[in-house]
């Protein structure tokens, strides 16, 4: 990759993404702040690159994360300290570039520290369960569970059951019409 693209120094590649230019993508930081996107807007003529996601002091930027319907599908985040929220991804703006708005509150200082920080994000179609994994506990929210998590964009989020707090991942379940299950696997 490093013979199309010129890297500055100390520059790295952190993701890859292909895809259709009408793809929507969630693009977002562990600081807790995040926009949708298409990927035609992630595409730059300019070799030197583009800059597309303002990352806050202390943040890393998220994997890009594909999104199937954004009128229906949930926006999921869940923090090291155990606090998940759910909201409609319609909540978020659609930039072509920028910070975004807040997914999920967290102080700007515990970001800095790293002392708290978004550890999964996944996009979430209505109607889905979602599987948590904590170290060897599990723990399937079905639809109906998932309902104590929902809340407004940019809050807190609710805390997650005890010895289920430091999430490793999530597995998003779909059910397609066809009753075959689908995963969608979401690592940090």
């Amino acid at each position: 990759m490093t013979g199309r693209f010129n890297l500055t120094a100390g520059a790295n590649f952190e993701h890859v993404v292909m895809s259709e230019d009408e793809q929507v993508l969630l693009m977002a930081s562990d600081a807790g702040y995040g926009f949708i996107t298409d990927f035609k807007d992630l595409v730059s003529k300019n070799k030197n690159g583009k800059a597309l996601v303002s990352v806050p002091k202390g943040g890393i930027l998220l994997s890009p994360i594909r999104v199937n319907d954004v009128a229906s599908d949930y926006c999921m985040a869940i923090s090291n300290e155990g606090r998940m929220l759910l909201f409609p991804l319609r909540d978020l703006p659609k930039l072509g570039k920028g910070k975004g708005n807040k997914i999920i509150s967290i102080p700007g200082a515990k970001v800095q520290a790293r002392e708290e920080f978004v550890k999964v994000l996944a996009v979430v179609p209505q109607g889905s369960s979602v599987t948590l994994h904590a170290g060897k506990r599990k723990l399937t929210l079905k639809p109906s569970d998932l309902e104590h998590y929902h809340g407004e964009r940019g809050r807190r989020g609710n805390k997650l059951p005890r010895g289920l707090q430091r999430v490793d991942e999530a597995v998003v379940e779909l059910t397609p019409q066809d009753d075959e299950p689908i995963e969608t696997i979401i690592e940090e």
